[in-house]
């Protein structure tokens, strides 16, 4: 009979849920060679437990040492990915780094080689991300890029004085306790307590410790880390950060939010833009009663009403909210990012339906500040790669009943993801056309983009499935290696030859839409480790720390000598998104990445692919609510729609970055400063006005 260890192995490999002795024998095994490494011996070790979205277990944690000399191991296998760091941190008096060692791998198969140490008088640090720094010493917390969840953070801002220190390289953290629950573990009841660390992210990183201040779990929808033996409190905890999240945030929404007092918002002295003739109407005044739009009238006949809440757009622009057609909304920070971005429409492109549908009932309650969600369900097949949240199938049945399921909730969409079997892609199809949704998703493997066009899909997600479809070697599209595969071959594809031609004649001819994600290829493809990345460029000092650092990881990892051939292979999809583009392809706008901020940018690379400027405003607004079948009600500013417009200082019909100068954001009657949305998220202040950077 196999081990339980073989057999918990397997079940990670598969992604397949496992029992907890399944579970602690993987443990043992993955972290016995570092502990015997440590000098430690294995009755000092901590276990952990990595559980995956369906509560499956992905991989595995586990500390050791003393009080003061700590190791970590931590292993995942998830949706083809497999991170594997070991930490070791020693700690001074107060409870802060003053030695930290990373070695390993992260989920993209970089080598990872992070060192801090401080001696009182100068501190030292290097990474892939950052280079190498030495300043002089200074107290605080370093925060690594790449270690794994442990309580170290927590626990020296309990002792810290106010809760609050330090943190290195830069910032400040401050910890507040978020209440605290009684779980079963074994039969025996035990008291956890719920913290909040504020000043590393958007959003409060929340954590778990016992009374006596050991982690307990770091939970998230798509991955936790929970000590062996708690596991089954993973859906509890993940109930209660969802309800301190969504006070947090409610009491945000109620501050941040503003309705005018008598019910009439009025834009006077407006260039507002007619998303539909793709132009400006100069002198124009809006008024906005309650959520809709009222009156659109010139200037000079146009009355305003008696106790109105005036506007003066002079020399601004007034557009629709914007659209952002690929998202993935993870919880409320989110719908703050895409407000204060100027979003006020969005498409979640696949999601754990637990957290999506309770949030979008709050955003369309305006509960929570967020944009009006659309919903796409994802299906996957089963395999080592399948995808962490969605339903998997592998009969026609399954892919009936998983169609069904997401109608029933509301879906607009279905998603296929990389492991569907190509049989089961025509009853998918199928089964999404009988009940009016629409059909898109990643090309699975051993299909193509032009199988799944003929198939049926009425969109592609990813410029790079385009691309694949003429690299006659890659076979199977669900390993990373396609990426790579993209890298080293997408530079020699003629765009002009006939047969690139036919394929985008195909997809004119079958009505296929296309979301090309072009912000997610400029980094990963142009980027390197410790780089600015290409698409944040003009934000990144804007950020909270941990995301600033976040996000300088660079792409992927280049082989030696290829580097060009990468940035000409991004080069190629520019280039195949403007053919599209000049060929009639429908192209729609969405980022699959840092929401709000990315959306910015990927407008302005459709302008760099050749589309105008105000055809690229007109796809991301009336052009998106076409598309998605909601343009009666939204996409363009016009009587009896509803209110959803943002203030722009400048002309992005122009000069398209001046979309990223939005200042104001009405969704549905309600208003939103920009720059009190950013503050309330850990973002300085937007870029200065028009008149303040011309002086």
């Amino acid at each position: 009979m196999p081990s339980a260890e073989s057999r918990g192995i397997k079940a990670i490999e598969r992604g397949a849920p496992v029992n907890r002795q399944c579970a602690i024998g993987v443990l043992a095994l993955i972290v016995g060679a570092s502990v015997r490494a440590s000098g430690q011996h294995a009755s000092d070790t901590t276990r952990y437990v990595v559980i995956g979205a369906r509560g499956e277990v992905v991989g595995a944690q586990a500390t050791w040492g003393t009080e003061t000399d700590r190791w970590t191991k931590y292993s995942v296998r998830q949706t083809g990915r497999v991170p594997e760091t070991l930490e070791h941190v020693v700690l001074g008096r107060v409870g802060t780094p003053v030695r930290v060692v990373i070695s390993g791998h992260d989920s993209m198969g970089d080598s990872v080689d992070e060192q801090f140490e401080t001696d009182g008088r100068e501190m030292r640090w290097s990474n892939r991300l950052e280079g190498a720094h030495r300043l002089a010493a200074r107290a605080g917390f370093y925060i690594s890029v790449s270690g794994p969840p442990t309580g170290l953070l927590a626990r020296a801002l309990l002792r810290a004085p106010a809760h609050r220190m330090s943190i290195l390289p830069a910032g400040e953290a401050q910890i507040e306790p978020a209440g605290e629950m009684t779980v079963n573990v074994d039969g025996i009841p035990r008291t956890v307590r719920q913290y909040a660390i504020t000043g590393l992210g958007f959003a409060p990183q929340r954590i778990w410790l016992d009374t006596s201040g050991r982690f307990i779990a770091a939970v998230t929808t798509t991955r936790s880390t929970v000590l062996g033996g708690w596991e089954r409190s993973v859906p509890a905890f993940l109930a209660a950060q969802r309800g301190a999240d969504a006070a947090r945030f409610q009491r945000l929404t109620r501050t941040l939010g503003h309705r005018a007092p008598h019910g009439v918002l009025v834009f006077r002295h407006a260039t507002v833009f007619d998303a539909v003739a793709a132009q400006l109407r100069p002198h124009t005044t809006v008024v906005v009663n309650g959520d809709r739009i009222g009156v659109v009238g010139d200037d000079s006949t146009t009355p305003v009403p008696a106790g109105a809440t005036i506007i003066d757009a002079s020399g601004k622009t007034l557009l629709p909210g914007l659209w952002d057609m690929h998202v993935h909304v993870a919880g409320p920070v989110d719908g703050v990012l895409h407000i204060a971005a100027g979003i006020t429409s969005a498409r979640d492109m696949g999601n754990d339906s637990t957290t999506l549908l309770p949030l979008k009932r709050q955003f369309d309650a305006d509960t929570l500040i967020g944009p009006r969600l659309m919903l796409a369900g994802m299906i996957d097949g089963h395999g080592p790669e399948q995808i962490a949240f969605g339903d998997l199938v592998s009969t026609e049945a399954d892919a009936r009943a998983a169609v069904d399921r997401y109608a029933s909730q509301g879906y607009e969409q279905i998603k296929v993801y990389n492991s569907v079997p190509p049989e089961l892609v025509p009853v998918i199809v199928d089964a999404a056309h009988r009940r009016g949704l629409r059909v898109s998703g990643h090309v699975p493997a051993h299909m193509r983009a032009d199988d799944v066009a003929r198939a049926g899909f009425n969109e592609i997600q990813h410029v790079n499935f385009l691309i694949q479809n003429f690299i006659d070697t890659l076979t199977d599209f669900r390993l990373l290696n396609r990426l790579a595969a993209v890298g080293a071959s997408a530079a020699d594809i003629d765009l002009r030859s006939e047969r690139v031609r036919g394929f985008v004649q195909l997809l004119k001819s079958r009505g296929m839409d296309i979301d090309p994600t072009l912000g997610v290829f400029e980094d990963m493809y142009t980027q390197r480790p410790g780089q600015v990345p290409p698409s944040f460029a003009r934000v990144i000092d804007r950020l909270p720390i941990a995301v600033r650092r976040g996000l300088y990881a660079g792409g992927l990892a280049v082989p030696a000598g290829l580097e060009q051939r990468y940035r000409d292979a991004y080069q190629t999809m520019v280039h195949m998104v403007g053919e599209l583009y000049r060929a009639g392809v429908p192209i729609v706008a969405g980022t699959d990445g840092l929401q709000g901020f990315l959306l910015h940018r990927e407008l302005e690379l459709y302008v760099e692919a050749g589309i105008p400027a105000p055809t690229v405003l007109q796809l991301a607004t009336i052009g998106a609510a076409r598309m998605m079948k909601h343009d009666a009600e939204r996409g363009s500013i016009a009587v009896g729609k509803l209110a959803d417009l943002i203030l722009v200082d400048g002309d992005p019909t122009t000069d398209i970055s001046d979309i990223r100068r939005v200042e104001l954001t009405v969704r549905g009657g309600v208003m939103y400063r920009s720059a009190d949305l950013y503050r309330a998220v850990g973002v300085s202040s937007p870029l200065p006005s028009r008149a303040t950077s011309a002086r």
